[in-house]
């Protein structure tokens, strides 16, 4: 098993996840293909080693366990294991000081994606 980065991170990409990592499987898409993989982080899943450090730094709360991933983000699994076969075209996301998001701006991300 795996964590997994649904949606709730897209546009928002805080690295408070990337923080607390112990093996930096925090990756962002550096190719040209922008409408399949989507301004957000994605987690290796073949370097994950299922700490549970990322799913509670996530100010966004877009990180869940694989077998906990609410079913209107069910496409992310698929998302975040297709990364391990375009790896050429992903880097190493480092840490970078964002401001958090208010509880306010959570709760209107979660309800953009249809997840209240």
């Amino acid at each position: 098993m795996t964590y997994i980065v649904t949606r709730l991170c897209r546009d928002c990409i805080d690295t408070a996840c990337v923080a607390v990592c112990p093996v930096s499987c925090f990756y962002t898409y550096e190719g040209d293909d922008k409408a399949t993989f989507p301004n957000q982080l994605y987690i290796h899943p073949e370097e994950c080693v299922d700490c549970n450090a990322c799913e509670p730094a996530c100010p966004w709360e877009a990180i869940f366990p694989e077998d906990e991933v609410p079913d209107v983000f069910a496409d992310d699994i698929d998302l975040n294991y297709k990364m391990a076969d375009h790896e050429d075209d992903f880097e190493v996301q480092e840490e970078v000081d964002h401001e958090q998001p208010d509880p306010a701006e959570v709760v209107a991300n979660k309800a953009k994606w249809g997840f209240e």
